[in-house]
Protein backbone atom coordinates (compact mmCIF):
# COMPACT_ATOMS: atom_id res chain seq x y z
CA UNK A 1 0.00 0.00 0.00
CA UNK A 2 2.67 2.59 0.84
CA UNK A 3 4.44 1.88 -2.45
CA UNK A 4 1.30 2.75 -4.39
CA UNK A 5 0.88 6.04 -2.51
CA UNK A 6 4.54 7.00 -2.96
CA UNK A 7 4.29 6.18 -6.67
CA UNK A 8 1.17 8.34 -6.88
CA UNK A 9 3.03 11.25 -5.25
CA UNK A 10 5.91 10.73 -7.69
CA UNK A 11 3.52 10.81 -10.66
CA UNK A 12 1.92 14.01 -9.32
CA UNK A 13 5.30 15.66 -8.79
CA UNK A 14 6.47 14.56 -12.25
CA UNK A 15 3.25 15.91 -13.77
CA UNK A 16 3.79 19.23 -12.01
CA UNK A 17 7.45 19.53 -13.08
CA UNK A 18 6.92 18.47 -16.69
CA UNK A 19 3.94 20.75 -17.16
CA UNK A 20 5.04 23.85 -19.03
CA UNK A 21 4.27 26.52 -16.41
CA UNK A 22 6.31 29.41 -15.04
CA UNK A 23 5.70 28.51 -11.39
CA UNK A 24 4.70 25.42 -9.45
CA UNK A 25 1.00 25.37 -8.56
CA UNK A 26 -1.00 23.19 -6.24
CA UNK A 27 -3.75 22.81 -8.83
CA UNK A 28 -1.25 21.26 -11.25
CA UNK A 29 0.00 18.92 -8.52
CA UNK A 30 -3.59 17.94 -7.68
CA UNK A 31 -4.36 17.25 -11.35
CA UNK A 32 -1.24 15.06 -11.50
CA UNK A 33 -2.33 13.31 -8.32
CA UNK A 34 -5.73 12.51 -9.87
CA UNK A 35 -4.00 11.28 -13.03
CA UNK A 36 -1.75 9.13 -10.83
CA UNK A 37 -4.82 7.64 -9.11
CA UNK A 38 -6.19 6.60 -12.49
CA UNK A 39 -2.85 5.17 -13.62
CA UNK A 40 -2.31 3.23 -10.40
CA UNK A 41 -5.89 1.96 -10.41
CA UNK A 42 -5.38 0.59 -13.92
CA UNK A 43 -2.07 -1.01 -12.89
CA UNK A 44 -2.81 -2.06 -9.27
CA UNK A 45 -3.15 -5.75 -10.13
CA UNK A 46 0.57 -5.77 -11.00
CA UNK A 47 1.43 -4.76 -7.44
CA UNK A 48 -0.10 -7.93 -6.00
CA UNK A 49 -2.12 -5.89 -3.50
CA UNK A 50 -5.47 -4.19 -3.40
CA UNK A 51 -5.79 -0.61 -4.61
CA UNK A 52 -4.61 1.71 -1.81
CA UNK A 53 -7.66 4.00 -1.85
CA UNK A 54 -9.88 1.00 -1.21
CA UNK A 55 -8.46 0.70 2.32
CA UNK A 56 -9.06 4.42 2.84
CA UNK A 57 -12.71 3.84 1.86
CA UNK A 58 -12.97 1.01 4.39
CA UNK A 59 -11.50 3.21 7.14
CA UNK A 60 -14.09 5.90 6.39
CA UNK A 61 -16.81 3.26 6.41
CA UNK A 62 -15.67 2.03 9.85
CA UNK A 63 -15.67 5.59 11.19
CA UNK A 64 -19.21 6.21 9.93
CA UNK A 65 -20.44 2.89 11.35
CA UNK A 66 -18.95 3.85 14.72
CA UNK A 67 -20.53 7.31 14.65
CA UNK A 68 -23.93 5.82 13.80
CA UNK A 69 -23.71 3.17 16.53
CA UNK A 70 -22.51 5.83 18.99
CA UNK A 71 -25.53 7.98 18.17
CA UNK A 72 -27.98 5.08 18.54
CA UNK A 73 -26.55 3.82 21.82
CA UNK A 74 -26.33 7.33 23.27
CA UNK A 75 -29.99 7.85 22.36
CA UNK A 76 -30.96 4.64 24.17
CA UNK A 77 -28.96 5.56 27.27
CA UNK A 78 -30.51 9.05 27.33
CA UNK A 79 -33.92 7.43 27.04
CA UNK A 80 -33.15 5.39 30.16
CA UNK A 81 -31.92 8.44 32.01
CA UNK A 82 -34.97 10.62 31.37
CA UNK A 83 -37.56 7.90 31.94
CA UNK A 84 -39.44 8.09 35.23
CA UNK A 85 -39.24 4.38 35.91
CA UNK A 86 -35.79 2.85 36.03
CA UNK A 87 -36.30 -0.65 34.72
CA UNK A 88 -32.90 -1.97 33.71
CA UNK A 89 -31.48 -5.42 34.08
CA UNK A 90 -27.72 -5.18 33.62
CA UNK A 91 -25.82 -8.30 32.78
CA UNK A 92 -22.67 -9.86 31.45
CA UNK A 93 -22.41 -12.06 28.39
CA UNK A 94 -19.61 -13.55 26.33
CA UNK A 95 -18.99 -12.98 22.64
CA UNK A 96 -16.72 -15.13 20.49
CA UNK A 97 -14.99 -13.14 17.77
CA UNK A 98 -13.39 -14.13 14.48
CA UNK A 99 -10.72 -11.44 14.75
CA UNK A 100 -7.16 -12.74 15.05
CA UNK A 101 -4.54 -10.01 15.45
CA UNK A 102 -3.99 -7.89 18.54
CA UNK A 103 -4.82 -4.72 16.58
CA UNK A 104 -8.18 -6.09 15.47
CA UNK A 105 -9.16 -7.32 18.94
CA UNK A 106 -8.06 -4.07 20.58
CA UNK A 107 -9.93 -1.96 18.04
CA UNK A 108 -13.15 -3.93 18.55
CA UNK A 109 -12.84 -3.69 22.34
CA UNK A 110 -12.24 0.06 22.19
CA UNK A 111 -15.08 0.74 19.75
CA UNK A 112 -17.50 -1.23 21.89
CA UNK A 113 -16.34 0.39 25.13
CA UNK A 114 -16.69 3.87 23.61
CA UNK A 115 -20.34 3.28 22.77
CA UNK A 116 -22.56 4.09 25.77
CA UNK A 117 -24.35 1.25 27.51
CA UNK A 118 -21.69 -1.42 27.03
CA UNK A 119 -18.24 -2.12 28.41
CA UNK A 120 -15.74 -4.82 27.51
CA UNK A 121 -14.77 -6.16 30.91
CA UNK A 122 -12.23 -8.75 29.87
CA UNK A 123 -10.74 -10.42 26.84
CA UNK A 124 -9.68 -14.05 27.05
CA UNK A 125 -5.92 -14.77 26.94
CA UNK A 126 -6.33 -16.24 23.44
CA UNK A 127 -8.04 -12.99 22.35
CA UNK A 128 -11.08 -14.63 20.82
CA UNK A 129 -13.70 -14.22 23.59
CA UNK A 130 -14.98 -10.92 24.98
CA UNK A 131 -16.83 -10.59 28.27
CA UNK A 132 -19.18 -7.66 27.87
CA UNK A 133 -21.28 -5.81 30.44
CA UNK A 134 -24.53 -4.43 29.02
CA UNK A 135 -26.74 -1.77 30.60
CA UNK A 136 -29.94 -3.67 29.91
CA UNK A 137 -29.19 -7.16 28.71
CA UNK A 138 -32.79 -8.26 28.19
CA UNK A 139 -33.76 -5.41 25.87
CA UNK A 140 -30.56 -4.58 24.04
CA UNK A 141 -28.47 -7.74 23.77
CA UNK A 142 -29.62 -8.38 20.19
CA UNK A 143 -28.83 -4.82 19.07
CA UNK A 144 -25.46 -5.05 20.82
CA UNK A 145 -24.69 -8.30 19.02
CA UNK A 146 -25.71 -6.66 15.74
CA UNK A 147 -23.35 -3.75 16.47
CA UNK A 148 -20.54 -6.17 17.29
CA UNK A 149 -21.10 -7.94 13.98
CA UNK A 150 -20.99 -4.64 12.06
CA UNK A 151 -17.82 -3.54 13.85
CA UNK A 152 -16.17 -6.91 13.33
CA UNK A 153 -16.94 -6.98 9.60
CA UNK A 154 -15.73 -3.39 9.10
CA UNK A 155 -12.51 -4.04 11.05
CA UNK A 156 -11.78 -7.12 8.94
CA UNK A 157 -12.30 -5.06 5.76
CA UNK A 158 -9.76 -2.50 6.99
CA UNK A 159 -7.09 -4.89 8.21
CA UNK A 160 -7.24 -7.75 5.70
Amino acid sequence: MPAQFILNLFIAFLWMVLNDEDELRFSTFFTGFLAGIVIIFLMHRFFGQQFYLQRFYYVLKLIFIFIWELFLSAFLVIKHIVSRKVDVKPGIFSYKTELKSDWEVTTLALLLTLTPGSVVMEVSPEGNVFYIHALDIERYKESLLRSLGKFEKAIMEVTR
